[in-house]
C-alpha cells in the first residue's frame, strides 16, 4: 500500500509549519522584517538564564543612564506561545525604545516554545527568568553589566500578548509583595493585549474583523498548538475565570496596567479581566486605545497611540516606584 503523502496542517506567519505527520518546521527568520535601529543609546547583551533548556535573555540599558541605578523592567514578547523571539528585530527596537523613555534596565526573556513545549512550560520559563534575577541580587559575583545599574527594589513584570498571559501568571504565583523573589521586589504588573481564552466566545472574538492582524482563525490556531493535549480553552493557564481555574477573588496581587486596542480581537477578555479583579478590590487600571490592531504599540512604535501609551507605562513605574 502506498504511504500517504505529508501535507500541511497549519502555518504560523509563514515561520512555523505544522505537518500532517506530526512534523514541525521553523524558519531561522522572523516574522517581522524591519531593520534594526541600533545606534548605540542603549546598551545590550545576551545571557543564558536556564542552561538545561539552552534559553537566554537580551538586557538593554541607555548609555547614558539618568540615574546610578535604574529600575528593571521585563518584557516578555508575543507570539501565541508558538512564534517571537527576544531577537526578531521588532521585539529589539521595542526594547530600545523602553529603555530610553523609561530610563530602566530592560530584560526580555526568550521561552520554549508550542507545539514542541506546550503549556505550563513557557509559564515556569517566565518564572524561572525572574528567578535567575533573583540569584544575580543575591550572587558573591554577579554580572555588574546588571548590578552596577539595576534596583533590584523596583521590578515591573511586562508581557505582549502570550507574554501578556504569562506576566499575569507569574503575578498569580508571585503575590502581592513577590516575598519568595527577595531581595528582588516586583512593584506592578503591565499586560499588554494579554492573551487569554475561553470555551465561550466573547463579542470581539466572534464578531470580529476577519482581516484583523490577529483574527479569530490565528488565535483559534495558537491555542490548538500550545494548549496541553486533551485540555480546553478553559485551561486555568488560558482562562482567569474557568470553571476549573484558581478563584483570584482572595488573592492579594501587586498592581496591575491592563492595555488594549479597541479594534484587538482580545479586547473584550482585556477588559474583563481588569473589571473583575478591580471589582474584588485589587489596584487595577485598564487603558484602551480606540481603533488599534493587536500589537499596534511595536508594529508603529512612533505613532501617537504608541507614544502615549509608553507615557502611561512610565507614569506607572514612577507611581509605584516610591
Amino acid at each position: 500500500m502506498a504511504e500517504t503523502a505529508r501535507y500541511e496542517v497549519d502555518d504560523c506567519r509563514g515561520v512555523l509549519k505544522v505537518y500532517s505527520d506530526g512534523s514541525i518546521w521553523r524558519s531561522t527568520e522572523p516574522s517581522f522584517r524591519v531593520p534594526v535601529l541600533d545606534d548605540g543609546s542603549v546598551l545590550w547583551k545576551d545571557v543564558m538564564f536556564d542552561e538545561p533548556n539552552n534559553l537566554y535573555l537580551r538586557m538593554y540599558k541607555p548609555a547614558l543612564a539618568v540615574a546610578k541605578k535604574l529600575p528593571v523592567f521585563y518584557y516578555i514578547h508575543g507570539g501565541g506561545f508558538c512564534i517571537g523571539s527576544r531577537t526578531w528585530p521588532n521585539c529589539q527596537n521595542y526594547c530600545f525604545k523602553l529603555a530610553l523613555a523609561l530610563q530602566a534596565v530592560i530584560v526580555a526573556p526568550d521561552y520554549r516554545l508550542a507545539p514542541e513545549n506546550r503549556l505550563p512550560l513557557a509559564v515556569e520559563d517566565g518564572f524561572t527568568s525572574l528567578k535567575w534575577l533573583q540569584a544575580q541580587a543575591v550572587a558573591v559575583e554577579p554580572d555588574p553589566w546588571l548590578v552596577d545599574s539595576a534596583d533590584f527594589s523596583r521590578v515591573f513584570v511586562s508581557g505582549d500578548s502570550a507574554g501578556g498571559n504569562i506576566a499575569h501568571n507569574v503575578a498569580v504565583r508571585l503575590r502581592a509583595g513577590s516575598k519568595s523573589l527577595e531581595p528582588v521586589r516586583v512593584r506592578g504588573y503591565v499586560l499588554l493585549a494579554p492573551f487569554f481564552g475561553g470555551t465561550q466566545l466573547t463579542e470581539s472574538e466572534a464578531h470580529g474583523p476577519k482581516d484583523a492582524f490577529l483574527n479569530w482563525e490565528l488565535i483559534d490556531r495558537f491555542w490548538r498548538l500550545s494548549i496541553p493535549d486533551g485540555d480546553t480553552m478553559d485551561h486555568p493557564l488560558v482562562n482567569p475565570f474557568g470553571p476549573v481555574s484558581l478563584d483570584l477573588k482572595p488573592i492579594e496581587l501587586d498592581p496591575i496596567l491592563v492595555v488594549c486596542g479597541g479594534s484587538d480581537l482580545l479586547k473584550d477578555r482585556a477588559k474583563e479581566y481588569a473589571q473583575k479583579l478591580k471589582k474584588w478590590g485589587k489596584d487595577v487600571t485598564y487603558e484602551e486605545f480606540e481603533g488599534q490592531q493587536h500589537g499596534f504599540f511595536t508594529i508603529n512604535p512612533d505613532s501617537e497611540p504608541a507614544i502615549q501609551l509608553m507615557q502611561i507605562i512610565k507614569d506607572f513605574i514612577t507611581n509605584y516606584s516610591i
